[in-house]
């Protein structure tokens, strides 16, 4: 690789780097059953208030290599991976406006229900509890782990239950 061709091509592996740990980290700290450590959950927030701003300045950075590696390097090959590597970086930034949690986390518009009787909790299970009038519900933490928000109707009046 000729001298002139292997800086564009360090900072394009750097660029592509950043905007994979940009989208990637957060959703690896911030996922359902998983416990968050304060600092680690405060890095990730960080993380997402800036990515988009970071992964479109690594996305035009990216493409700015992929040209100049472009004019440096003569084998098809490596100009095509360098072409990789650039739209990789630019689907990332697309990727880091997407907000992954309103994917995953969608409110339970139909919740589904049994008698007191029929149901088959652990005695340690915690619910949330409604009570409306006369008419009571409870919601189960691990059965609302992937809405964490539930619309109902309980007593006749329009509830929202989450955590």
């Amino acid at each position: 690789m000729q001298r002139t061709a292997k800086k564009p091509i360090v900072i394009l592996l750097a660029c592509v780097a950043v905007s994979l740990i940009c989208v990637a980290y957060p959703v690896y700290v911030i996922r359902p059953f998983r416990h968050q450590g304060a600092g680690e959950l405060a890095a990730a927030l960080a993380v997402m208030r800036f990515r988009p701003a970071i992964t479109l300045l690594s996305g035009l950075t990216a493409l700015l290599m992929m040209i100049w590696y472009w004019r440096a390097q003569p084998w098809r090959w490596r100009r095509a991976l360098a072409a990789a590597g650039a739209a990789l970086t630019i689907g990332l930034a697309f990727a880091a406006r997407v907000n992954v949690y309103e994917l995953m986390f969608h409110p339970d518009q139909h919740p589904s229900f049994t008698s007191v009787r029929e149901v088959k909790l652990d005695g340690a299970e915690k619910v949330i509890a409604v009570r409306v009038r006369r008419e009571a519900r409870a919601y189960p933490i691990r059965g609302m782990s992937y809405h964490h928000v539930v619309n109902d109707v309980v007593g006749g009046a329009a509830i929202v239950a989450t955590y």
